[in-house]
Formats: C-alpha cells, structure tokens, sequence
C-alpha cells in the first residue's frame, strides 16, 4: 500500500519529520497537500467530511482505512514497519518517549519568534521575541540538547546513535531539529560541534545516508524559510552565555 502524507504545503514544518523516515526506508508514498488539488483533499479530513477520525490539524497519515495524527505518533506506527525502531518494547517505548520531549523542545523553539501566540504577527510581538529567544538560547536550548548528548553516550557499544545499534526515526528527527536550530541560529550555534559533539557526529552521519543524501538534494526537500518552525529573524540570532 501507498501511505499517504498529509501536510501544508511550501513549508517543511513537523510534516518532514515524518517525511525523514518515509524517504530514508525508501518507503512509497504520496505528499498528497503537494500534489494538484491535494490542498483541497486534506481539508475534507480536517472538516470531518472522511469519517468519525478528525485529525485536529497536520501532519496526519493515512494507511489504508487507518489514520495517524501528531508526528510521535505517526513515528511510533511507521517505525516497526519500516524497520526504523528496534523490535522490543522496552526500546520503543524509549523511542516514543525521545520524541515526545522533541515535541516539547519544537514547541519551545517555535515560540522563540510567536511568544505571544499565533494570533499575531512575528512583526506584532518582536519586543517579547528577543526576550523569550535570549533566555531559551541560555537555558532550554542547552537542557534539551544536554539530555540528548547524554542519552547518546550512555548508549554504549553502538555507533553514536540514540537507541540500538543502527540508524532509526528518532536519530532522523533529532537530525531535523539541529538541522533548523542551526537554520534559525546560526550564530548561537556556531560551537555546537564542541558542546554537542555526539549529536554534531550523528548529524553528519544522517546527512551522508545514501537514501537520505539523495533526497536532500532533491526538490522534494523543502527549504527552511520564515513560515515554518524555525526562522531566522538575525535581531534574534544572539551568542548564547555559557
């Protein structure tokens, strides 16, 4: 079966997480919202015209007549299938458990340039913005990447990365995170490679994975831009303390 990707288009936003895994299993699927008249499609779920199952926003997956909202979610049905979790429960427990604090560490990130909802334009709350994203670069940014550099380590005896011993969907997604903090943050995250050397490794390893290489390069990949979680307002862009 051919799953189905449900996401805005123009703007990579929490849908790539999930596209991360479908391009690196070299899983077959479509980008529906991407396709003519996919905008329309999708808006037939949100507006309940397809069944009891209303996502409440995307991304959301549909395999055959299943449908799977909220990117932790969807991960945590895609990675057995796609071999991208290993077989035990006790691992993808972790493995959920990592990508829901990913969920809180995008939720922080996004709110840098919307601290005060998102209601109101970038442009409306810019004065709160440097307030917010000065004490998130000093304080939430290096917690939550802190924990990850230590659950890294303390995977010991495998290839520098999260859970097992191979490549899975919560290393392709941590891979997404730095790769827009440092989109966002250029500046601020200038010295990441000495703090977070674990992390700066496995980046560079899942940028090289041949399936993955390919699809970055391609016009599948969207950009990053200033409609999606990370944006690069350079006012906000500070050296972080510490």
């Amino acid at each position: 079966m051919t799953y189905e990707l449900y996401y805005w288009d123009g703007i990579p936003g929490r849908g790539e997480f999930v596209r991360l895994a479908l391009e690196d299993a070299g899983a077959d699927y479509r980008d529906v919202a991407r396709e003519p008249g996919g905008m329309g499609e999708m808006m037939t779920f949100l507006n309940g015209e397809r069944g009891p199952h209303v996502p409440f926003a995307p991304p959301f997956l549909k395999d055959d007549d299943l449908v799977i909202s909220h990117v932790a979610n969807i991960l945590r049905y895609l990675g057995p299938k796609l071999g991208l979790v290993p077989a035990d429960e006790a691992s993808r427990t972790f493995a959920h458990g990592l990508h829901l604090t990913l969920t809180d560490f995008l939720t922080e990130i996004h709110d840098t340039h919307h601290p005060l909802g998102v209601d109101a334009y970038y442009e409306d709350q810019k004065v709160e913005a440097q307030g917010r994203t000065a004490r998130f670069l000093s304080s939430r940014l290096p917690k939550f990447l802190d924990y990850f550099e230590t659950v890294l380590s303390a995977n010991n005896g495998n290839e520098g990365n999260l859970i097992g011993g191979q490549i899975g969907y919560i290393d392709l997604s941590l891979f997404q995170v730095m790769e827009g903090l440092h989109y966002a943050f250029p500046r601020a995250m200038r010295d990441s490679g000495n703090r977070w050397p674990g992390i700066t490794a496995l980046q560079a390893r899942v940028k090289e994975r041949p399936r993955l290489r390919d699809y970055l390069s391609s016009q599948r990949r969207l950009p990053f831009n200033e409609s999606g979680i990370f944006r690069h307002y350079p006012e906000l862009d500070v050296e972080a303390e510490g």
